[in-house]
């Protein structure tokens, strides 16, 4: 009756210590009963209706059932799929066959693992190669090792704890996640999580709390006695002052040691052997990327401040959102000198119709353009100094493969010529600009509070402007680390290990120095390239935003969300005021910034934004993010460049369409859709 689908069955659900989680007990209106002489033996019949509703076993029978499951799974070594009977209050068994589809589908008893792209897409969005994702991977690894060690965690601690740091970041269907059962594995390290774990969720962008099933089980593995927590805060406190006080020595020497590893080699990266090539990138690795302290201490100091600011403003001042109009104007943001730049090469070109018009045509290659370009040598060594400057810095300049604007100058020449038509026009000024109050907002506290709040204010403005130039740091990093894998692909081309330079990006770093290591038996590199590419070709969806898995995630064919955020349509969005500044007027949703050219008061729509978007940002008269945070690229920069700007805006990307009127109010946070 089961099998032909005539009769609902009675579900238990049976834990491995024998105990009834649940049931199910199915209405049993119809029965097959025996009859002799029939031609089947049996036949169906109702059932009397006292009897419809009674489990077909009790539960000491059903125990039984799952006792006999489990022995037969213990003989043949695998979970058995067993058909049983009882009569006379004896079960027996009566088949036993192994349950082969058990091994791709996840495991239930498995522990629970959250994956989340908060913030990490900024750096990482959409698929992400096998060679950037190795390399993102151990520089993580490496960095919050370092990162312990300076907030004094003890040695004994970290060693214990050192398998979770090559698992701080997933690469899920060719995307990057945080792993962030890791990340609070890392942060319970340190005394007084209860404490800090709202503080290090805040920094990474991450809006949900963690479920208690992964806390509780990171606490059973790091948990000491208070009075080991308490002495090893204090410890960290200590340390933290400490490297406060000497930040500046230490932001020195990193910039030292950083120059020195970048001082062009004697010999051309060209000209380099593959060994001399992965010799180079070991010493970088070893003088920089385990060596990263002044920056983890800056930004853990720039959370801090900003957030003690952040407090200051809400409890003392009565304004949640007047951290962001004290944060303008904090000078000396490296990252704002780019879109500076380009606005002054399109005010020199805009004075050269010809030279105007065929720079703002998209469909007019570089070539032709630098051609032209050449002819001013004013412009044309402005053009220059940028890309010796800023030539690293790109859309996505955090992939490996991501082509560099010295590569592809097709988006900045573009990008100077729109903004030449546009001040040619005379159109080039913004509706509304952010008004800021000249008065102090502090002179109403007393002395005391007045001293204090002017401190943390100062500090806060050194942190998160050298946050911002640290970062600057880091892309010059990975530009010539770059340069090093596009060498070695070169290489590795030539010796017929891969079939085109481009493949070595679907290796990882440490197969391409395995490569040209001490080993004498060579990997088969371009098969490896080659089962890669055919699995990236098969991600047909992006996983979603935030999603939990058991076991191992190559188990799962497709991802959940379950991310407990969902707008629900309607004529207002919020985000997370940035920068302040009330602006109205058309939105241009932008998904690829090479190929965007915004009109005059549009406001820019993105889902994410980083170095390589700043050809459209003095185009702008506000910008709306969907991700980030108050201490992203996006939001640092608009402050400087004094563009109002939303972060954190959820599926505003999706919910608004080219064209569409707005009203942003980059202090509140609110944007009102109009008719």
């Amino acid at each position: 009756a089961l099998v032909s689908g005539e009769a609902d069955a009675d579900v238990w659900s049976v834990d491995d210590k024998c105990h009834i989680l649940d049931r199910t007990i199915a209405e049993k209106l119809q029965q097959h009963a025996r009859t002799p002489g029939s031609d089947d033996a049996v036949s169906l019949v109702d059932v009397p209706e006292e009897k419809r509703n009674v489990p077909c076993l009790n539960d000491a029978q059903i125990i039984a059932v799952s006792d006999m499951a489990r022995m037969c799974a213990d003989h043949f070594g695998c979970p058995q799929d067993i058909e049983w009977a009882i009569e006379r209050e004896t079960l027996y068994l009566l088949q036993s066959r192994p349950i082969t589809t058990l091994a791709h589908i996840p495991d239930p008893d498995m522990p629970l693992t959250v994956w989340d792209n908060s913030n990490i897409a900024e750096s990482y969005s959409g698929m992400t190669s096998p060679m950037t994702f190795s390399f993102a991977k151990r520089a993580y690894e490496h960095v919050y090792r370092e990162f312990c060690k300076l907030l004094s965690v003890p040695d004994q601690r970290i060693k214990d704890n050192n398998y979770v740091f090559p698992q701080m970041l997933g690469h899920i269907h060719g995307h990057v996640y945080y792993n962030l059962n890791s990340w609070h594995h890392v942060l319970a390290m340190l005394p007084g999580f209860s404490i800090n774990r709202s503080f290090m969720e805040q920094m990474m962008g991450v809006k949900e709390a963690m479920p208690d099933e992964v806390v509780q089980g990171i606490l059973e593995k790091t948990q000491t006695s208070k009075i080991k927590d308490s002495w090893a805060l204090l410890q960290t406190l200590f340390g933290l002052i400490k490297s406060h006080r000497s930040l500046q020595k230490q932001i020195d020497a990193f910039y030292k040691r950083l120059n020195t590893a970048l001082t062009a080699p004697d010999q051309p990266l060209t000209g380099m052997s593959g060994e001399k090539l992965t010799a180079h990138y070991t010493d970088l690795e070893a003088q920089l990327l385990k060596r990263w302290d002044a920056p983890l201490v800056n930004d853990f100091l720039a959370m801090i401040f900003y957030g003690v600011l952040k407090s200051l403003c809400e409890k003392w001042l009565g304004d949640a959102s007047l951290q962001n109009t004290l944060l303008i104007d904090t000078g000396e943001i490296i990252s704002a000198e780019p879109p500076r730049r380009i606005k002054t090469m399109a005010e020199k070109v805009a004075q050269h119709t010809e030279l105007t018009r065929l720079m703002a045509d998209p469909d007019r290659g570089p070539d032709q353009k630098l051609s032209m370009l050449c002819n001013y040598d004013d412009i044309y060594q402005l053009y220059t100094d940028y890309l010796n400057d800023f030539g690293d810095r790109c859309l996505e300049e955090l992939k490996l493969e991501s082509p560099t604007v010295g590569d592809n100058p097709q988006s900045l020449l573009t990008g100077i010529g729109v903004m030449a038509s546009r001040i040619h026009r005379g159109s080039d000024q913004k509706e509304t600009e952010p008004e800021v109050s000249q008065d102090d907002p502090v002179d109403k506290l007393g002395i005391v509070k007045r001293k204090l709040f002017h401190w943390v204010l100062r500090n806060a403005k050194e942190r998160v402007r050298d946050r911002e130039n640290l970062r600057f740091e880091r892309t010059r990093l990975f530009g010539r680390v770059r340069q090093i894998i596009v060498e070695l692909g070169k290489r590795l081309h030539h010796d017929n290990r891969l079939d085109t330079p481009e493949d070595v990006f679907f290796l990882t770093i440490g197969e391409v120095m395995a490569a040209y290591g001490k080993k004498t038996e060579q990997s088969p590199l371009q098969s490896l390239c080659s089962k890669r590419k055919d699995e990236q070709s098969s991600f047909t969806a992006p996983p979603p935003d935030r999603f939990e898995t058991r076991g191992p995630v190559e188990l799962y064919p497709f991802f959940t969300p379950t991310s407990s955020e969902d707008h629900e349509g309607g004529e207002q969005l919020r985000g997370t005021g940035a920068c302040p500044g009330i602006i109205r007027g058309p939105v241009r949703v932008v998904t690829d910034p090479r190929h965007a050219t915004l009109q005059e008061g549009e406001i820019l729509v993105a889902q994410q934004t980083d170095p390589g978007w700043v050809v459209l940002f003095p185009a702008a008269s506000g910008l709306l993010v969907e991700r980030g945070s108050l201490l992203s690229h996006s939001a640092i920069v608009a402050r400087e460049l004094r563009l109002p700007c939303i972060v954190s805006i959820r599926n505003v990307t999706s919910l608004l369409e080219t064209g569409d009127m707005v009203e942003m109010n980059g202090s509140t946070g609110e944007v009102k859709i109009l008719d």
